[in-house]
C-alpha cells in the first residue's frame, strides 16, 4: 500500500484545487478547519472500499461502525433511538437494492428482523385471523441525526445554500412511516402470511420552523389510527435550539402518512391489528385521524359529481383572464402568467436499486424526485431560491415497478398574493407511468407542494406573478385544490 504520508502527498499534488477549496465549500464554519488524515484519504483514493466511520480525537483514534439496534426485537417492546449515522452496510439478501440514504439504510436493517422471522414460517402460511390490539407506543420509532458531530452525515443532507436538503428528509420520513407500519402489523410468532404495506397518501406535511443542517435532528412517529385495512402514522421532526424552552418550540415539522395493507398472496385488502390509545394525547390524535378518514370518504364521493351551479361561475371567472391571453395577448396583464408557461418536466427509467421490499419503487424515492422538481419549478417561476412551506397532499394511485418509464410533469397551479410579504406558490407534480410499447400512459402519483420566497428577494419592486389557467381542465384542477386546502384549514 505504501507510506500513508506519501499517498496523501500524491493526492494533494494530483488534486491541488480540492485541497485549497475555501472552508464554506466544504460545509465548514469560518473558524472550522478541514480535517485531513490518512484514513479519510484512503477512502478518497479507493471510493469502492468499504466505508469506515471514524472520529478524530487528541490521538487520532479510529472507531469501528456501531451496529444499529433492530427496532423489532419483539412486537411488544418499545425501541431505542436509531442512530442515522451508524448503520452497518452488510449485504443482507432480504434487503431490496443498495440505493439508500443513511436513514433508509438503517431502517431496512431494522425491518430485516421481521422478514428473517418470516423465512422460518410455513411455505404456505394462512392469513392472520387472530388479530391483536396494540398501543401506539408499541410501534413508536425514532431516528437521530447527529449533524453537529457527524460531518459525513451532515454533508449528505446539505443543499447548496447550507440548509437541509428537504427532498432527502421526505424520503426518510416515508421510510420511517413504512417501518412503523411493519412494526404495528407484525404478529408475535411470525407464522402468518406477511402483508404488503404501501403508502396510500400523505395528508398535510407542515414545516413549523426552519430546519438547520448543523444541529442534531430527531424524527419520531407511531401509528395513531387504524381502520380495517388502513392505518395512519403521525411523524414529528424535532430540532432543539438555545432559544427553545419547551418541546413544542423544538417541533419543526409534522406529517401524517396513510398506509394500506394487502394480502401478499391474493392482493386483496387485508385486516390489520387494531389500536388502543392510552394517553389523552393519543386519544385526541385518534379522533383527529378518524375525522380525516371520514373527510377522505366524502371527497371520494364528491369527485364523482360534475361541477355545476355556483362552481360554473368560478370556472368562468378563472378562465376570463386566460381568454385575454389567447385572444388579445398584447392586452394581457403583465403581472399574470398562464399555467402552461410555468411547466417543467423530467423523465427516468426506474432502476432495481430504487425498489422497496416488495419489488416496487420506493415511495420515498418518488417523493424526493417530485419535491426536487417542484423546487426547481418554483425557483424558475419566482426568480429566487424558494422556501419550503408544506406538502399539501400526496396521492399514491398506482404502484410504480422496476423498469417503468416514469415521467414527472410540474407546474405552478396557482399563487396566493393576499400577503405580499409572504406570497405562496402552489406547485403540482403529476407522475405518469408510460409504456411506449403499449402506447399507454397512466397517472401513478399526484404531489402538491407550497413554497414562498425570502423577503429580501422582493425588494426593488420584484413580486410574484399571478397564475391563471388556460383551459377548463386546468381551471377544474385549481378549484379542486383550493377547495381541498380550504377544507383543511
Amino acid at each position: 500500500m505504501g507510506n500513508p504520508s506519501s499517498r496523501l502527498h500524491c493526492l494533494i499534488k494530483r488534486c491541488p484545487n480540492f485541497y485549497r477549496k475555501p472552508n464554506f465549500l466544504l460545509g465548514l464554519a469560518k473558524d472550522e478547519k478541514p480535517i485531513f488524515n490518512t484514513a479519510f484519504c484512503d477512502q478518497m483514493v479507493s471510493p469502492f472500499s468499504q466505508t469506515k466511520q471514524f472520529s478524530v480525537g487528541a490521538n487520532d483514534t479510529f472507531i469501528d461502525p456501531v451496529p444499529v439496534v433492530a427496532t423489532t426485537r419483539s412486537p411488544l417492546d418499545s425501541s431505542p433511538t436509531i442512530d442515522a449515522g451508524s448503520s452497518i452496510r452488510k449485504p443482507i439478501s432480504l434487503w431490496p437494492g443498495m440505493y439508500h440514504s443513511p436513514v433508509t439504510n438503517a431502517l431496512w436493517e431494522a425491518r430485516s428482523s421481521i422478514f428473517e422471522r418470516f423465512s422460518d414460517a410455513p411455505v404456505d402460511p394462512t392469513p392472520q385471523n387472530d388479530l391483536i390490539t396494540k398501543t401506539p407506543s408499541m410501534s413508536r420509532t425514532s431516528v437521530l441525526y447527529k449533524f453537529s458531530s457527524d460531518y459525513v452525515l451532515r454533508e449528505q443532507y446539505r443543499n447548496p445554500w447550507n440548509e437541509i436538503r428537504m427532498g432527502k428528509l421526505l424520503e426518510d420520513l416515508d421510510a420511517l412511516a413504512g417501518t412503523i407500519s411493519f412494526k404495528h402489523c407484525s404478529s408475535n410468532d411470525g407464522t402468518t402470511r406477511p402483508l404488503i404495506l404501501v403508502t396510500a397518501s400523505v395528508d398535510k406535511m407542515l414545516l413549523k420552523k426552519p430546519i438547520r443542517v448543523d444541529t442534531d435532528l430527531k424524527i419520531e412517529g407511531a401509528v395513531t389510527w387504524v381502520g380495517r385495512s388502513s392505518m395512519e402514522i403521525q411523524l414529528e421532526v424535532m430540532q432543539s435550539s438555545p432559544e427553545a424552552s419547551s418541546t413544542s418550540e423544538s417541533l419543526a415539522l409534522t406529517a401524517n402518512f396513510t398506509f394500506v395493507a394487502r394480502d401478499s398472496k391474493t392482493g386483496k385488502s387485508a385486516p390489520i391489528n387494531q389500536i388502543s390509545p392510552e394517553t389523552e394525547t393519543e386519544k385526541l390524535l385518534w379522533e383527529e385521524a378518524e375525522e380525516r378518514n371520514k373527510m377522505r370518504k366524502v371527497k371520494r364521493g364528491e369527485r364523482k359529481k360534475e361541477i355545476q351551479g355556483e362552481e360554473v361561475n368560478r370556472l368562468n371567472e378563472l378562465l376570463a383572464e386566460s381568454r385575454i391571453f389567447c385572444d388579445m395577448p398584447a392586452l394581457a396583464d403583465r403581472d399574470s402568467i398562464l399555467i402552461k408557461d410555468t411547466c417543467l418536466q423530467n423523465s427516468l427509467i426506474c432502476q432495481p436499486q430504487q425498489r422497496n421490499i416488495h419489488g416496487r419503487i420506493f415511495g420515498g424515492f418518488l417523493m424526493r424526485r417530485a419535491f426536487e422538481l417542484a423546487y426547481a419549478t418554483a425557483y424558475a417561476f419566482a426568480g429566487s431560491a424558494p422556501c419550503f412551506v408544506e406538502v399539501d397532499h400526496v396521492d399514491f394511485l398506482k404502484p410504480v415497478d422496476v423498469g417503468n418509464f416514469l415521467r414527472l410533469k410540474s407546474c405552478v397551479l396557482y399563487t396566493e398574493l393576499e400577503n405580499l410579504s409572504k406570497p405562496l406558490i402552489n406547485v403540482e407534480v403529476v407522475a405518469h407511468v408510460m409504456r411506449p410499447e403499449l402506447r399507454s400512459s397512466e397517472v401513478s402519483n399526484n404531489f402538491y407542494f407550497t413554497f414562498t420566497v425570502h423577503q429580501d428577494s422582493l425588494k426593488n419592486g420584484a413580486r410574484v406573478r399571478n397564475v391563471v389557467p388556460g383551459t377548463e381542465e386546468e381551471a377544474r384542477r385549481v378549484i379542486e385544490r383550493m377547495d381541498a386546502e380550504n377544507s383543511c384549514s
